[in-house]
């Protein structure tokens, strides 16, 4: 038990030292507009799109990999919202005012990010049945996590969990459909 206590406090120090230097960082115009639109993105409406897209252009592969994106990321939705009331763990916002961003949080509490989850749990089967898509979807995968970060939604141990299940979520929901 002191191992495990030991651990929370370590993570949950340097969670809040980064915290504390994103709040307090006047982020330059183009990073400010690069986050807003990474975090929009991963409200959900890259996902549609994208669904929409491979299962009108992908064929049966198309229909594989949305197949397998989406039963990821129901899992991850699930397994996020029930964390998320387990843990109880109050987003950054709740400590201390960010100085430039305005964003409202989706609900009150902070482990796992789900936005992060959702982005990983499409972004890798549908890499692995699309390998030529793999760079924009990480891409769009990573600036979805470290949005949240910069925008005083997540911790980075929110964002690296989400990162972990969404990745594990997806992987598995490709071994199933491939």
């Amino acid at each position: 038990m002191i191992g495990r206590q030991h651990m929370i406090e370590f993570i949950t120090a340097r969670d809040h030292k980064l915290m504390r230097r994103v709040h307090h960082w006047p982020a330059p115009r183009w990073v400010r507009l690069w986050m807003i639109c990474a975090t929009r993105g991963g409200d959900g409406w890259l996902w549609y799109t994208l669904a929409a897209v491979l299962l009108a252009l992908g064929g049966t592969t198309g229909a594989r990999a949305v197949g397998a994106a989406f039963i990821a990321a129901a899992i991850g939705i699930v397994l996020f919202l029930a964390l998320k009331r387990l843990t109880g763990r109050r987003r950054p916002c709740h400590f201390e005012p960010h100085c430039w961003s305005t964003l409202l949080p989706p609900d009150q509490f902070s482990f796992p990010s789900g936005h992060t989850i959702t982005a990983f749990a499409w972004a890798v089967p549908v890499s692995l049945f699309f390998p030529d898509l793999t760079a924009g979807l990480y891409f769009c995968a990573l600036s979805i996590g470290l949005s949240r970060i910069l925008l005083g939604m997540h911790f980075l141990s929110d964002v690296l969990a989400g990162a972990v299940l969404g990745t594990s979520l997806g992987y598995w929901a490709y071994l199933v459909l491939r």
